[in-house]
C-alpha cells in the first residue's frame, strides 16, 4: 500500500498539470501564455512551446515579441527534430526581420535543419538542393563567420550525397543495359556528367569505373562491324583509368576487361 501511495499522487498530479495546460490552451490570457511558453522553453517541454508560440507569434505580430515568438518556435521544432518546420519558421523570421537580433542564427539554423532533413540518395534530391541553397546564402551574408567551417563539412556532404545519387542513377542504366534501348551510352553520358559536376567526390572512381564497364559492355553488344572501333574505345578508357587509380579496388576487373578488348582488336 504504501508504495502504491506515491504512483497515485504522481498520476493525480499529472492530470492536474495537463488539465491546467488545456484550460490554458483555450485561454484567451496571451500574457500567461506568453510566461508559460518562456517557462517550458526554459525546461525543454519544446512540444508545449510549438503549441502556444504558434498562435502567440500571430497575436504579437508587429511587435517585438513576435521576433523572439518566431526564434523560439523554429529552435522548439529544432529540439524535437522536426527539421522540416524548424527550417521553415527560421527562413520566416529572417524574412520577416532582416535585421533582427537573431538573424544570423536563423539563417545558419535554416540550412542546418535543411540539412539534417535532407532526403535520402534514393529519394529525389530537391530537398539536398535546397539546403545546399539556404548554407551558400549563409555563407553570402557571413563569409568571415565562425560557424564556416562548420557549414563547409555539411556542404561538402550534401555534395556527397548528390554524387551517390548519380552513382546511382548510373548502376540502374548499367544494370538495364540493353532493355527498351541502349542504356550503357545513357551510364556512360550520365557518369561523365556527375563526373564534372562531382570532381572531388569519395565516388569518383566508382564512376569511372563504371563509364569502363559500360563501354566494354556497349561494345560487346554491338554489330560486328562497330565492334573494332568501340573494344578500342574501352581500351583507352582502361588507360584513362589505371591512370587516374592505379591501386583502385577495381584494378583487377579493370585489366580483365581490358584483356579481353585487347582481342578483338587488330
Amino acid at each position: 500500500m504504501k508504495t502504491r501511495f506515491p504512483l497515485i499522487l504522481l498520476v493525480i498530479l499529472s492530470l492536474a498539470s495537463c488539465s491546467e495546460y488545456q484550460k490554458l490552451l483555450k485561454s484567451q490570457d496571451y500574457e500567461a501564455k506568453w510566461q508559460k511558453a518562456n517557462e517550458y522553453y526554459e525546461q525543454g517541454k519544446y512540444s508545449k512551446v510549438i503549441e502556444l508560440m504558434d498562435e502567440l507569434k500571430t497575436i504579437y505580430k508587429g511587435t517585438e515579441r513576435a521576433e523572439q515568438a518566431l526564434y523560439m518556435l523554429g529552435n522548439s521544432y529544432f529540439q524535437n527534430k522536426d527539421y522540416f518546420s524548424a527550417s521553415n519558421e527560421y527562413q520566416i523570421y529572417y524574412k520577416t526581420f532582416p535585421n533582427g537580433t537573431f538573424v544570423e542564427d536563423c539563417r545558419f539554423m535554416s540550412g542546418k535543419a535543411a540539412y539534417l532533413n535532407a532526403p535520402d540518395p534514393r529519394l529525389s534530391q530537391e530537398g539536398t538542393i535546397q539546403a545546399m541553397d539556404e548554407l551558400n546564402v549563409f555563407l553570402e551574408y557571413y563569409p568571415l563567420s565562425d560557424r564556416r567551417a562548420e557549414v563547409e563539412i555539411m556542404l561538402n556532404d550534401l555534395m556527397e550525397k548528390l554524387a551517390y545519387k548519380a552513382l546511382l542513377n548510373c548502376q540502374l542504366y548499367y544494370d538495364l543495359g540493353n532493355y527498351m534501348g541502349n542504356n550503357y551510352e545513357s551510364c556512360i553520358v550520365t557518369a561523365i556528367l556527375a563526373l564534372q559536376d562531382f570532381p572531388s567526390s569519395r565516388y569518383r572512381v566508382d564512376l569511372a569505373f563504371l563509364i569502363l564497364k559500360s563501354r566494354y559492355a556497349f561494345a560487346q553488344n554491338s554489330y560486328d562491324y562497330l565492334k573494332e572501333e568501340r573494344f578500342r574505345q574501352v581500351i583507352d578508357e582502361y588507360y584513362s583509368f589505371v591512370n587516374e587509380f592505379p591501386q583502385s579496388r577495381y584494378q583487377k576487373e579493370a585489366e580483365q576487361l581490358f584483356e579481353t578488348a585487347k582481342k578483338h582488336v587488330k
